[in-house]
């Protein structure tokens, strides 16, 4: 079998941390006031509602991710459910997702750090701190897939003690007549307030990347993928309740957290959860870098429709250094010239076409003979994935018409690199035959 080169040193609560630092970025930090803001205090159901719809979304992920065991994730499911050029597309697409998340973060990272030290996150300084926090993540996923994700699991834990301190020091302190729910939000505001909240559930899908190097992938992903989602929903309702209850400005708030913090915290509130959002942002971006990277491995590995350099491992490490490293360069210049004011929309907008190609692979995969058994067989999966189907299309018909240019250009930019590279393959086979 293919990729058994790579070790496989991944274990369930590992894979837990990795889904949850790709969900849990920067947006929890921001999110309350802008939610509160469009829909008051229904914006609490609304996390509860978004959480329903994309749990449709990754109950489909839980079963076409237990079939299989190679890394490369929603790309191995349409290589499997439909054919190569389509498959080659969505691991192109997912691979820009994620280079130019990590681009936005990371400049989201800088400004969080100037909280601390003023001017760090402009001109010379500001390059400096990008190179190192780039070549730092470089190395440590060349160094091997246990390091990285011993990286994970520590930014897990750095992240999760703010919010959970944030929300049992704040649930004392909540006011219960905060809350009121006598005006009813427009359906314009309650659309756009669910877009927004959804939106703060992606990233989930990272954590079935890197299959290949977990240890029973069958069997742990499905459940991994379900136990984060439940985690991440419970910390983003617990927030929200007690951003409503204890702070009464919170709609005007430009760091909600901070400032619900400082009412029953006192004057290190601010500074606590400042630390706690670089902490999130760090782990963050680790955990979508460990994604990015796994890529173009899987498919130079699986379909040949990337060089076969790409597939390489370091002969110590049984790492895909190659990918790594080829990864890596894209991502310090985008960082570099970028801010994270970066096309954020656009990169959700190719999630959920990701998502909604993996959803339509449950079904296809069903009718196969020639695929693995699901190790776990979704009921009534059927009707879940078209759920799922409609509610990503209901989703991509609010974009607008700049966005859908963007992602029919990167579809294209992707059929030119894989047909260029296919073409390339095809005359070397050509010229070993003459």
């Amino acid at each position: 079998m293919k990729q058994e080169k790579l070790r496989r040193e991944i274990g369930f609560w590992s894979l837990v941390s990795i889904a949850i630092n790709t969900i849990i970025g920067a947006g929890i930090f921001g999110l309350p006031s802008k939610a509160f803001e469009k829909t008051s205090a229904w914006s609490l159901p609304l996390f509860l509602v978004c959480a329903v719809f994309i749990a449709l979304i990754v109950l489909c992920f839980a079963e076409v991710s237990s079939r299989f065991r190679q890394t490369g994730g929603m790309y191995v499911y349409a290589l499997k459910a439909f054919n190569p050029m389509i498959a080659f597309e969505v691991g192109w697409l997912y691979w820009l997702v994620r280079v130019t998340t990590f681009a936005a973060n990371c400049n989201l990272l800088l400004a969080y750090l100037a909280f601390f030290v003023q001017g760090i996150n402009v001109g010379s300084t500001r390059i400096l701190l990008i190179v190192s926090i780039v070549s730092l993540l470089t190395l440590v996923n060349i160094l091997g897939i246990r390091e990285s994700v011993w990286i994970t699991n520590i930014f897990t834990i750095g992240k999760l003690l703010p919010l959970a301190f944030f929300i049992l020091f704040g649930f004392f302190f909540v006011k219960l007549e905060n809350f009121s729910f006598d005006q009813i939000p427009t359906n314009e505001a309650l659309a756009a307030t669910i877009l927004l909240l959804l939106y703060a559930y992606v990233g989930f899908e990272s954590a079935a990347i890197p299959a290949g190097e977990t240890k029973n992938p069958e069997r742990d992903l499905p459940r991994a993928l379900l136990t984060s989602l439940l985690i991440c929903t419970l910390i983003f309702t617990s927030v929200q309740f007690v951003a409503i209850g204890t702070f009464p400005g919170l709609a005007s708030s430009e760091r909600p957290l901070a400032d619900a913090a400082s009412v029953f915290m006192g004057s290190s509130g601010g500074f606590f959860i400042a630390l706690g959002a670089v902490i999130s942002i760090l782990g963050n971006l680790n955990g979508g870098f460990l994604a990015a990277s796994r890529l173009p491995f899987a498919m130079a590995e699986e379909d040949e429709s990337l060089p076969d350099i790409l597939a390489k491992t370091h002969k110590k490490f049984q790492t895909p250094y190659i990918s790594i490293i080829l990864t890596s360069l894209p991502i310090l210049i985008l960082t570099i010239q970028s801010s994270f004011l970066s096309a954020l929309t656009m990169a959700t907008v190719t999630r959920l076409v990701v998502y909604a190609i993996t959803c339509v692979s449950l079904i296809i995969l069903r009718q196969r003979k020639d695929v693995p058994e699901p190790q776990f067989k979704l009921k009534f999966g059927v009707v879940i994935s078209l759920l799922s189907i409609v509610l990503i299309i209901a989703l991509l018909t609010t974009i607008d018409s700049r966005e859908l240019i963007n992602l029919l250009i990167s579809l294209l930019v992707g059929l030119i690199i894989y047909s260029t590279f296919k073409l390339l393959r095809s005359l070397k086979n050509i010229d070993k035959f003459y």
